[in-house]
């Protein structure tokens, strides 16, 4: 409770909650803050895949991978997600992280599309089999991952141009500073949403269910361009997610008030022939 009263004197925007029939909600592109860096540089080991599709490369040390996944990761704490507790996930190498299962799917039908729980700071048809980057899990921190593709190429083993973003993942008993959350989405530079299997990027949050919270615009073309030199921050509480919005400081009688002005975002279902 208390970490969520720090939150508030940031600025908070009420944007899902569970209860609603296959609801899909919104966080408006304003939300995203202007910077150029990751939360941390220290991006840890290379993602060593466990499972995933026709070139997962499993096992494969050097993280180089299509449509691989890497888990279950033990979280080291419980997460609730959507009302829902998990300990651990999936590290998905196209974009996202998921819950109950890895994820290979590679052309995003949006996070409300997934048929796993999932988390989406870029969701899009990565590819690292070339010389570009891979992607990264880190745990130096009690009760916090970072996950990281890291000048990333995209299908079908384009190096150039790359994207770089991070996902930034806290427990319950992380302390928060004033001004942060529990979930992070930070972006560099962003190069691509564009692939040879979809023209679209998915950003945001799904139960798999049928439930999602996604930034304004996510899957239609240009999100690259959206987020890319931008990082923003959600907290967790209980079945409701909250963006701390360090723009805005809202009056304390209207804080709960947020809620009521959210726009409905349709999801696109897109089905294209892969390999």
């Amino acid at each position: 409770m208390k970490k969520f009263l720090a939150g508030l004197a940031t600025g908070l925007l009420l944007v899902g909650m569970v209860g609603t029939a296959h609801a899909e909600t919104i966080f408006p592109q304003s939300n995203l803050i202007s910077s150029t860096e990751y939360y941390t540089n220290n991006l840890g080991d290379v993602a060593v895949m466990t499972g995933g599709g026709s070139s997962s490369n499993v096992g494969g040390s050097s993280g180089r991978n299509d449509d691989g996944f890497m888990g279950p990761i033990n979280l080291g704490f419980d997460l609730d997600f959507f009302g829902v507790t998990y300990n651990s996930f999936y590290a998905n190498n196209n974009g996202n992280i998921s819950f109950n299962n890895g994820i290979s799917a590679y052309v995003p039908t949006g996070p409300l599309g997934a048929v796993q729980p999932i988390i989406s700071p870029f969701f899009a048809d990565v590819d690292t089999r070339t010389s570009a980057g891979v992607m990264y899990v880190q745990n130096d921190v009690a009760n916090q991952w970072v996950i990281t593709w890291d000048q990333v190429g995209y299908f079908n083993s384009h190096a150039t141009p790359t994207n770089s973003f991070q996902l930034v993942l806290r427990g319950s008993d992380y302390v928060v500073p004033e001004g942060e959350g529990t979930i992070g989405f930070f972006y560099r530079d962003m190069g691509w949403d564009t692939t040879d299997t979809s023209t679209t990027a998915a950003v945001g949050f799904g139960n798999g269910s049928g439930d999602g919270v996604v930034l304004q615009g996510s899957n239609t073309s240009g999100m690259a361009a959206v987020v890319a030199n931008h990082h923003t921050w959600f907290v967790q509480q209980g079945g409701t997610i909250v963006v701390v919005d360090n723009n805005v400081v809202p009056e304390p009688s209207t804080i709960f008030l947020l809620g009521f002005g959210l726009l409905g975002l349709a999801g696109a279902s897109r089905k294209k022939m892969k390999k």
